[in-house]
């Protein structure tokens, strides 16, 4: 059975408090939305302290072509995901050469050659490590590339895969765009990248946390949930805000069909990807999730907003770095992205 050996995350350097972005978003929008106090109040709302991004908040106050900001993330996105990367082979013990396949997630910007080409270059890896890039998959991102590499080492017990997700959400802001739902992503979406190591039961590493099984789920007829629209300028954001009430009927329906399935009554461990406050808050109602089951995916949260697919694999390191899931014990992950989409995986702890 596969396990995962460790994880990493990488930061960008310049940290904004939120109540410093609020009066900043008022100034640019002040002119547009008449009510626009009253739409500020999300920034409270979303329960973030601090975001991380690539470049400075005053970065935000020009405009920037599409060509200018995809520069900045294949740079800044080649970089972060290095850092995540070594992060979590310095944690397993093990170098770059130690690796068989690399899976590299992301949705924020464009690169052909694609990342994990551009990765493998920064860190002079040998010319036969496999590669897989992933693309558009969202908030889905990390928990899908995480199940990917769990399909291969599951295929190839004696080999070791390596999932980089690496967002930079902040390049894709557009001051131009004067919908409510791009007002509602400078409340809430941020930089970040994340890293893990799976290893076949084969492998010769050290074991760590078993991952018992994953389902994908693609429900038809959502595709206008979530995603990303597309111009000259560059990403236009799109979200519901049906996407709560979606978490309580068929999201929550699908996870306890999934554990039903698995045996599962209730897992000891909640992974889930903090898409927002309302979207914890309908997981935690419509699964009856205990009052501080949920604390370490909040605490993401409020620490780094919503980076989008490496979002879930920082609480996912939370756990793996403080050792939360004890022999025996079963964690959930779970993230949902466009499509709509979700991917849930079933970790246990090894047993002694």
């Amino acid at each position: 059975m596969p396990y995962i050996i460790s994880t990493g995350t990488a930061k960008p350097p310049y940290v904004i408090h939120q109540s410093d972005a609020k009066p900043f978003i008022r100034d640019l929008f002040a002119d547009i939305f008449s009510d626009i106090d009253r739409l500020l109040l999300l920034f409270e709302n979303t329960q973030i302290e601090t975001r991380h991004f690539c470049i400075p908040l005053d970065w935000f106050r020009e405009n920037h072509t599409f060509q200018e900001r995809n520069a900045l993330y294949i740079e800044h996105a080649t970089a972060l995901s290095v850092q995540a990367l070594q992060a979590s082979l310095r944690l397993a013990g093990l170098e770059l050469k130690d690796l068989d396949h690399l899976f590299v997630v992301s949705s924020t910007g464009l690169s052909t050659p694609s990342m994990d080409a551009r990765i493998l270059n920064e860190l002079k890896a040998h010319p036969h490590l496999k590669r897989t890039p992933i693309w558009g998959l969202g908030c889905a991102g990390g928990a899908a590339g995480l199940s990917r590499a769990f399909d291969y080492v599951l295929a190839y017990p004696n080999q070791i895969a390596a999932v980089i997700a690496v967002e930079l959400c902040g390049l894709t802001f557009q001051r131009n765009d004067l919908t409510k739902s791009n007002l509602v992503a400078t409340s809430l979406f941020a930089d970040g990248a994340g890293a893990v190591v799976v290893a076949g039961d084969q492998a010769k590493v050290k074991s760590g946390l078993r991952i018992k099984s994953n389902r994908s789920t693609l429900w038809p007829d959502t595709l206008d949930v979530m995603g990303w629209d597309f111009s000259s300028s560059g990403f236009h954001v799109i979200f519901s805000r049906d996407i709560p009430t979606f978490v309580k009927t068929e999201v929550a329906q699908d996870i306890r069909g999934y554990l039903n399935e698995q045996g599962i009554p209730s897992p000891d461990h909640f992974i889930f990807h903090p898409g927002g406050k309302k979207v914890l808050e309908a997981y935690r109602e419509s699964l009856e999730i205990p009052l501080g089951k949920l604390d370490l995916s909040e605490k993401v949260l409020r620490e780094n907003g919503n980076m989008s697919s490496c979002t879930v694999l920082y609480v996912l390191d939370e756990f793996v770095r403080g050792n939360r899931i004890q022999s025996g014990e079963v964690g959930l992950i779970s993230a949902l992205g466009p499509g709509f989409s979700s991917e849930l995986l079933l970790l246990e702890g090894e047993e002694v």
